[in-house]
């Protein structure tokens, strides 16, 4: 513990601090509490035992220069707004369902949709007659996602995934993963690691692809010779219904059907999961039903919308539902992508 005592020059007694001395004294602490933050966040990321242990692993998987590797994060510093915006906040707020629509299924997003459409109908129906995915729900995600090319951050991904990486322990096993396939995105497509530019989370172009689902899902779809999820608005709409088809989406078959339930009865049936598994029986039997007509008879899920102060909406969701929940977990998310496509279609 550090003393708020100070020796007497004459004597080397000690008496106590007057006010302007404690002042001064308490800055210095502050100051110096601060030093190794400050430190660590302008270190290089090349000169730390983690990130020079990647390097070599990834040289040795992947054939790469190691110290070739090790040389591109020589810039790299600890991006501590990334950490902020990523992290938890320390006084969550409430779950609404009506909050979180009313962000995503508004004027903007359904206008600009329309329009985006409209610019590349020749691409949406190629993309809707090759992979079997409606192309409202293609532009609805890409709304969602970045309304349309407009918003697709502007964070240099290096940084970015390597802060996530090493500074973020809670996901780092995600992130350097992540960080590794940004390297072979890059070598790929003949770039520099460092000139790609996308979300805090490591997110790139129009469909916000991480770089594992960009190398692994995404497709040349305007036949230039090269993917580019991030100037090519065709590839983007060729990519993200590839994506939905590879994870199984259903031509022609439903997505949701709106029931009512009681909570109490509805409650066991949302925790069974987000795979459709629940029949009709069981729903039947738990009391699930829709108002004027009868149950779809296909596996489903039980999802809750939940709103305080308001009842809760319940649907079923189906196998295009989850499909949908593979681009993003959140029933939220996916409901808002759905019912955003349904306004879409109805231009």
């Amino acid at each position: 513990m550090t003393s708020l005592f100070i020796p007497c020059p004459d004597t080397g007694a000690r008496r106590p601090f007057s006010r302007r001395q404690f002042m001064v004294a308490g800055a210095a602490l502050l100051a110096s509490a601060r030093l190794p933050a400050q430190a660590a966040s302008t270190a290089s990321f090349a000169e730390r035992d983690d990130v020079r242990a990647f390097c070599r692993e990834l040289s040795a998987e992947h054939g790469f220069d190691e110290a070739a590797l090790l040389r591109q994060f020589v810039p790299v510093r600890i991006q501590e707004r990334v950490i902020r915006l990523i992290s938890p906040p320390s006084s969550p707020g409430v779950r609404s369902w009506a909050r979180y629509r009313s962000r995503f299924v508004e004027p903007v997003r359904i206008r600009e949709g329309r329009a985006f459409l409209d610019d590349y109908r020749a691409t949406f129906e190629r993309a809707e007659q090759q992979y079997g995915v409606p192309r409202e729900v293609i532009a609805a995600i890409v709304g969602v996602e970045t309304i349309y090319g407009r918003h697709t951050g502007d964070f240099e991904l290096l940084r970015a995934l390597a802060t996530l990486a090493f500074e973020y322990p809670a996901r780092a096993d995600l992130f350097r993963r992540e960080l590794g396939e940004l390297f072979l995105l890059a070598r790929e497509l003949d770039l520099e690691p460092s000139s790609f530019r996308g979300s805090y989370a490591g997110a790139l172009g129009y469909p916000q692809f991480l770089p594992s689902s960009w190398r692994r899902y995404a497709v040349d779809f305007d036949g230039d010779g090269r993917v580019d999820l991030i100037n090519s608005p065709d590839d983007a709409i060729g990519s993200v219904a590839a994506y939905l088809q590879q994870h199984g989406w259903e031509p022609g078959e439903p997505v949701v059907q709106r029931v009512l339930v009681d909570d109490a009865a509805a409650a066991p049936l949302v925790a069974a999961g987000t795979e459709p598994s629940l029949d009709s029986d069981t729903l039947i039997a738990a009391g699930v039903r829709s108002p004027g007509r009868e149950l779809i008879g296909k596996p489903a899920t039980m999802v809750d919308l939940i709103t305080p102060d308001a009842p809760t909406e319940y649907w079923l969701g189906f196998r295009n539902f989850y499909v949908i929940t593979r681009y993003n977990k959140s029933y939220f998310y996916a409901m808002a992508v759905h019912q955003l496509s349904r306004e879409l279609a109805r231009a």
